[in-house]
């Protein structure tokens, strides 16, 4: 019998100081068996970095969602479509392989992939090169340390603020912050 999703709940209140953009989202992530909380919290943060496209990329008048993740490889992990059902914004979480990233660019305006974990500095020197074709393709990494802390404030229900001013996201529960600050690779 296949293992199920675990489901979490997220209520989100986002003050994107850098781009005005305030907002409260009610989210529901659903974790593939073999997903991390880590995976799944910098899901999470790629979503709160931008919300603001809702905004100033479809007007407000868009969706901006988790899409199947790992339990569907040809689908992103976070997605904005405007009202005609357009992608246009496509996020992908993890390593991935060279080809899902050129499809996903061939399919939405704009794609974004947030690396983590100490694997990610071996697996960019090794792709870096075929990546750089990709005009529509940007590559942050979420430090290590940064990423294995975003992973301590995963629960079942979260009540999250973040707050994102000059680039860097602080994100939060009642009890602890942690602040994360992506470099960009392309």
């Amino acid at each position: 019998m296949a293992l199920k999703s675990t489901i979490f709940k997220a209520n989100l209140a986002i003050a994107d100081i850098d781009h005005g953009y305030y907002a409260d989202h009610a989210l529901t992530l659903a974790r593939h068996p073999s997903e991390t909380d880590e995976r799944m919290m910098i899901r999470l943060v790629a979503l709160a970095l931008n919300a603001h496209q809702l905004q100033t990329t479809c007007g407000g008048d868009g969706t901006l969602a988790f899409g199947a993740g790992l339990s569907n490889p040809d689908d992103p992990d976070v997605h904005l479509r405007d009202f005609t059902g357009r992608t246009r914004l496509w996020i992908e979480v993890g390593q991935p392989e060279e080809k899902p990233l050129a499809k996903a660019c061939s399919q939405a305006d704009a794609v974004l992939l947030y690396c983590f974990s100490y694997a990610a500095e071996v697996w960019w020197k090794g792709i870096e090169t075929k990546l750089t074709r990709l005009d529509k393709l940007q590559v942050w990494r979420v430090p290590t340390e940064q990423s294995q802390e975003l992973a301590a404030l995963a629960q079942r229900t979260m009540q999250l603020q973040a707050t994102i001013q000059d680039g860097t996201l602080m994100l939060g529960d009642a009890s602890r912050t942690v602040t994360v600050e992506c470099v960009r690779w392309k």
